[in-house]
């Protein structure tokens, strides 16, 4: 079988790839034991994808099959593939995994763009850095200096928003149950997205976050961990 092509986000050092949602498709397509070979794509590379339709990450070419969006790659994957390990655990599973995935644009992404948007910056090309500073001070009303001005105060309300993935992970191992699926994926993707492009420490040591992020940085043979990043 041919591996998926996939699109992928890359910083300066092309090694450098920190987008969750493609973090979430990366472990998407190894959930169901199918290989990828992944394509650094910048920001500004639009031409780059203009096959695609948009121009943004992810997209993945299946064969005949081009599909963008992280959501969309996920329920592709999982019809796709019916024999290979499901993503959702059946309908219901993929209705609750919606939900997540909701939370973690909405609520999740946000809170934590808010502490690493200067690191983005740091890590992208400098031909990234003028759509990158315009695009993002469009959604935040402020200049990204102003955006990650403070973070060490705005912690604590980050790890608050963070209870209801910590009450789950002290009663098992995973969102997702005995065993990670998507439900993980879309989480673990925005502390890969932070670990890959910031040194700021975002969780303690002992927090059941922390714990089940390690275990996610060992998945799929370390993938994850193995990723050029800082430790945390």
């Amino acid at each position: 079988m041919t591996a998926i092509k996939l699109y992928d986000l890359a910083g300066a050092d092309p090694a450098r790839r920190f987008s969750p949602f493609c973090w979430r498709t990366k472990l998407a397509i190894l959930h169901k034991e199918l290989e990828f070979d992944a394509v650094p794509w910048r920001f500004t590379e639009r031409e780059a994808l203009a096959f695609s339709g948009q121009g943004r990450v992810p997209v993945i070419v299946d064969a005949e099959e081009t599909v963008f969006d992280s959501w969309a790659i996920a329920q592709y994957l999982e019809t796709r593939y019916p024999e290979r390990p499901s993503l959702f655990g059946g309908a219901t599973g993929m209705a609750t995994t919606r939900f997540v995935n909701a939370w973690a644009d909405k609520v999740l992404h946000p809170a934590l763009a808010a502490l690493v948007l200067i690191d983005i910056y740091a890590h992208i090309r400098v031909q990234d850095q003028d759509y990158f500073r315009t695009s993002r001070e469009k959604v935040f009303g402020k200049t990204i200096e102003q955006v990650s001005e403070g973070r060490e105060a705005k912690l604590p309300a980050f790890r608050q928003i963070l209870e209801p993935v910590r009450t789950v992970l002290q009663s098992q191992s995973y969102l997702a149950g005995a065993r990670p699926a998507y439900a993980d994926y879309i989480v673990f993707g925005a502390f890969q997205w932070a670990r890959c492009i910031s040194s700021f420490k975002l969780l303690d040591a002992a927090d059941p976050v922390a714990v089940w992020r390690a275990s996610m940085l060992e998945a799929f043979g370390g993938i994850a961990g193995a990723a050029l990043g800082y430790p945390v």
